[in-house]
């Protein structure tokens, strides 16, 4: 079993909560924050070599996930930090860099999200799409398709079945963490 690597970069080390799960071949480099009850699941790069990524608390980051930000700039002259907030559901072999996912914000499998975008709080990019720099996808709606275009609203029992996406995954963690702990006695 690959221990997950969580490296110092460039004087920032990663500072992880300590309810928070990090599986097994996970690398989290540089200026990074995890908060409680996230996971972050096998597989998953996590690189703030550039600027600062913060993960809030009990978002899930799904196998396979890249999280870059990106560098300062004459055209950003802050760069694109990531900032994930609380609570947002984050699918298998996603690619984020330098983006906003405010709280409770669903980004599907196999997703793109590019420089300075932001996917606000009951907002949802579907699987497979890519959106592409400084695109805003408001509360309440569902983009998809390459490049991301508005789709429809997303109805109540949609937006309800995001958040108890959420809840299982603060507990499916909490298994995971328990049967790691347990192969490894």
């Amino acid at each position: 079993m690959t221990d997950p690597l969580i490296l110092p970069f460039n004087g920032k080390t990663p500072k992880i909560h300590d309810s928070a799960f990090i599986a097994p071949g996970c690398k989290i480099i540089g200026d990074v924050e995890i908060g409680p009850d996230t996971s972050i699941w096998y597989n998953c790069v996590i690189r703030a070599d550039v600027n600062f990524i913060r993960i809030g608390a009990r978002s899930n980051i799904q196998d396979g996930t890249t999280i870059h930000c990106d560098s300062p700039s004459p055209a950003t002259p802050d760069g694109n930090p990531t900032i994930i907030g609380d609570d947002v559901l984050v699918g298998h072999m996603v690619m984020l860099h330098g983006a906003t996912l405010e709280d409770r914000a669903f980004v599907g499998l196999s997703t793109i999200v590019m420089d300075g975008c932001v996917i606000e709080g009951d907002a949802m990019l579907a699987a497979g799409a890519m959106l592409t720099p400084n695109k805003r996808i408001p509360s309440g709606q569902l983009w998809a398709g390459s490049p991301a275009k508005y789709m429809r609203d997303l109805t109540e029992p949609a937006i309800a079945g995001m958040r108890l996406g959420v809840a299982h995954y603060v507990e499916n963690a909490k298994a995971h963490k328990a049967a790691i702990e347990a192969a490894l006695k």
